[in-house]
């Protein structure tokens, strides 16, 4: 690693980070790379004052940046396998017969990367480019039961639990007990708790080494898909989220 290329350097310390499960400090990215103490902390300086990486909130090291993330979405938006993960989304939509999403999780809420419509003349419109909370949303709530427990608690302690319906979660401890049980199913769902009249399921799109990448997401209204119907659709979402994590593991 030493004789990587000093324009290299930096990518490298960002790959790491992304590989990482957590803060990486100075000296396990120095050993990582195999570089001189001076040389780590002037490159990590350089990265966190250009705003690609910064110090953890709470504990030691370095983790991306929100910059860092947006870059890795748009190489997913833009990245070989655009054409590939589009297809799986077209097929799944037309086996539940419902709009699905592949949405990653960003600074403002879940982010929605990609979309299939359904082809029917109700259906309710979150394009690509939108953003829905966390704490209401099947996407949402399933990224918030793939993070570590205690990173868990503490980002749900930290939303403002704004009711959109009646059914939305308000209070830490029933969104941290149903959280519980999203991470033993697979699967979340919105019993129209962000929408009145929307039902939605979502499941995880992990990496190789199991990671949360994205949400696979599919809604539609109450009058074609109920919450029992919706489930159903589990093992399609889950197989359909294994090929998306082939492709983008390829």
């Amino acid at each position: 690693m030493a004789n990587l290329p000093p324009n290299l350097r930096t990518i490298r310390i960002l790959e790491l980070l992304a590989q990482s499960a957590g803060p990486m400090t100075g000296p396990q990215i120095q050993a990582a790379m195999n570089l001189s103490k001076q040389t780590v902390h002037r490159l990590c300086r350089t990265l966190e004052c250009e705003g690609y990486i910064m110090s953890a909130a709470g504990a030691r090291g370095w983790v991306p940046t929100q910059r860092s993330v947006a870059m890795g979405q748009g190489m997913l938006a833009n990245g070989r396998f655009h054409c590939a993960r589009h297809q799986i989304l077209k097929g799944v939509s037309t086996a539940v017969g419902e709009t699905v999403n592949f949405v990653v999780p960003e600074d403002r809420g879940m982010f929605y990367l990609d979309r299939v419509e359904a082809d029917w003349p109700f259906r309710i419109q979150l394009p690509v480019g939108s953003h829905v909370p966390f704490h209401c949303t099947a996407s949402g709530k399933v990224y918030l039961a793939s993070l570590p427990a205690n990173v868990r608690k503490a980002f749900v302690q930290g939303l403002e639990l704004k009711g959109h319906t009646e059914r939305t979660h308000t209070q830490t401890s029933t969104l941290l007990a149903e959280l519980d049980d999203i991470l033993k199913a697979g699967y979340a769902l919105d019993r129209e708790e962000f929408i009145t009249g929307m039902v939605a399921i979502a499941v995880p799109v992990t990496d190789g080494l199991g990671r949360f990448l994205a949400a696979l997401a599919t809604h539609g209204p109450v009058q074609r898909i109920s919450v029992a119907r919706a489930e159903t659709q589990f093992e399609t979402m889950r197989e359909a989220a294994e090929r998306l994590r082939d492709v983008m593991m390829a």
